[in-house]
């Protein structure tokens, strides 16, 4: 009879047959991506999540079908206007060298101001996984993909070294990944305030530029983040 009215009432079956989640979509898998980059994969367990989501342990598998599946989905979510906000800047820019500036530095403001998908991503990487297979076809080889062209030119004019491109990935997204890591950074850093509670962007910048100087020097005449780069005389 119960299952029936609710039925009629257009309930789903997940919110007929277990308690309703106070939550919408969007925070469900915010809080999801949270405890997997919080906790790993592995120490992840299905309780854990309903319990962080004030829901039935039978709520993931009810909703999501599996673990694995309600991970993809907070990676969708995380990711979902990475690439298009990619592309838009490379047809937005100039040049090559503005191009890779512009690029490294979307790049590092997203990991400092998504330090869970940033955890995540670090803590995958290491781990010959089909989670690491998902990633890399979902957001790594896209995002290579589309600056590969400019990376290839600029390597060819002599702007950036001939290097594989498994070395030159490393140098852009290496640090890109210590931005996650808030508790040696409070331990290495004297300023009062705790390294979460500052200005996420100005610390990207401050790390993109440091690695921009050294990858790509700016030429005479080159427009930088502080302004335009005065020609020698």
């Amino acid at each position: 009879m119960t299952d029936g009215t609710q039925a009629e009432a257009g309930t789903s079956p997940a919110r007929g047959k277990y308690a309703p989640v106070q939550l919408d979509e969007s925070e469900i898998l915010r809080r999801g991506l949270d405890t997997f980059a919080e906790l790993g994969y592995a120490a992840t367990t299905v309780r854990e999540l309903a319990r962080r989501l004030d829901a039935s342990h039978n709520f993931i598998n009810d909703r999501y079908g599996s673990k694995e599946n309600f991970w993809r989905a907070a990676v969708d979510f995380a990711l979902q206007d990475a690439q298009p906000a990619l592309n838009k800047l490379l047809t937005e820019c100039r040049d090559d060298d503005e191009r890779l500036r512009k690029v490294v530095v979307q790049l590092y403001r997203l990991a400092a101001n998504a330090s869970g998908l940033n955890r995540l991503m670090s803590d995958e990487s290491t781990r010959d996984s089909s989670r690491l297979d998902y990633l890399h076809q979902r957001f790594v080889k896209p995002f290579w993909d589309s600056i590969e062209p400019t990376v290839n030119s600029l390597m060819a004019a002599g702007r950036i070294p001939r290097v594989p491109a498994h070395i030159l990935y490393f140098a852009v997204t290496g640090p890109a990944l210590a931005l996650a890591q808030d508790p040696i950074a409070d331990r290495l850093n004297s300023a009062a305030s705790p390294t979460a509670e500052q200005d996420r962007s100005s610390m990207a910048d401050a790390l993109s530029g440091l690695v921009l100087h050294g990858l790509l020097p700016p030429g005479p005449g080159t427009e930088t983040a502080a302004g335009p780069r005065p020609t020698p005389r």
